[in-house]
């Protein structure tokens, strides 16, 4: 049987970083910041909250509303995230702790923004393998506050902190996920990523005082690249599933900046009123930006029984994923 998503949940933290705050770190006028990416505000977390406390009320929301049964019949825990309270262990084995999940596995995804696409991928799979129970939790969460410098205005203006997460079991047929398109670039790895706290580069004083435990992007070589790959999948699940622009309800899009999705939106001829946007008030959430931004729009009008939603993600690594799902 196909698998789908049963329940959904998101939580962002309460503190607003609007632009004016921007302007104030990065030297940059607040028209510069709105009018460049979009992005009007975005959420940060407090002192000494850690990813999984993002995650914790996402999870429970998503558990929540498929009532008292839905953490007996969990198989799984999957964490995405580029984030992660430590280096080791895993995330999902603290959240899984958090959320009294006793011992039924828990492992974290990184493929940065694209953690969630790669996550429904992995979800499906061991839902359908049925060896784990029938249902998997899948959380996207990111707390990019931390490893931002407050001074560079290229990635300042753009990033948040949230979380959204989902419940995925079977569905009858003619529903759930009719298609998942993922891709991999690492020739352009060196596009994003943090340099410091790994094994090239250890962390250290001397990392510290070169900024390099900072995450960094190069902005215009990532808009291209998103802007190419975004057009490639979007075809390529649509072709895959026999359908066209016109015949999908809802697209929901990583949001890397509001500019770069509206490019996107126009050049590929999509309905605009068919687009979900979250990053001009949360900001670019990293692995939580697709189940945040699908939880949004299903919040605002519910989604109904049939329609058709296309998730689409880039992220780092180069890393990019595209799902067709038939919402049940």
């Amino acid at each position: 049987m196909p698998v789908g998503v049963l329940s959904i949940g998101s939580h962002t933290p309460d503190r607003v970083v609007d632009n004016k705050q921007i302007s104030c770190w990065t030297g940059m006028p607040e028209s510069w910041v709105t009018e460049r990416t979009g992005v009007l505000q975005r959420r940060y977390a407090g002192p000494g909250t850690t990813t999984s406390d993002l995650a914790v009320p996402a999870a429970g929301e998503a558990l929540g509303a498929l009532g008292p049964d839905a953490r007996r019949r969990l198989g799984a825990l999957i964490v995405a995230t580029s984030t992660p309270d430590v280096p080791q262990p895993s995330t999902a084995a603290i959240l899984q702790h958090k959320l009294g999940l006793s011992t039924l596995p828990a492992f974290d995804i990184n493929a940065v923004c694209s953690g969630f696409l790669y996550g429904l991928a992995v979800a499906e799979g061991l839902v359908t393998a049925g060896r784990h129970g029938d249902h998997v939790l899948l959380v996207g969460a990111d707390m990019f506050s931390t490893i931002m410098d407050r001074t560079d205005r290229r990635t300042v203006s753009l990033f948040g902190d949230g979380a959204g997460a989902v419940v995925l079991g079977e569905v009858p047929e003619g529903y759930g996920l009719q298609s998942v398109h993922l891709v991999t670039d690492g020739e352009f790895h060196h596009y994003v990523g943090v340099e410091a706290g790994g094994t090239r580069t250890p962390l250290d004083a001397e990392a510290r005082a070169a900024g390099k435990h900072y995450f960094r992007m190069d902005g215009r070589a990532v808009r291209d690249y998103a802007l190419s790959v975004l057009a490639k999948l979007t075809a390529q699940t649509l072709d895959d599933t026999g359908l066209a622009l016109e015949d999908v309800d809802r697209f929901v899009f990583h949001q890397a900046n509001t500019r770069l999705l509206e490019t996107f939106v126009a050049d590929a001829g999509i309905d605009p009123a068919r687009v979900a946007y979250t990053a001009p008030h949360l900001g670019n959430t990293v692995a939580a930006s697709v189940p945040l931004t699908l939880h949004a729009t299903h919040r605002e009008r519910p989604l109904r029984r049939g329609e058709r939603v296309l998730l689409a993600s880039v992220g780092g690594g180069m890393t990019a994923g595209a799902a067709l799902l038939t919402w049940y």
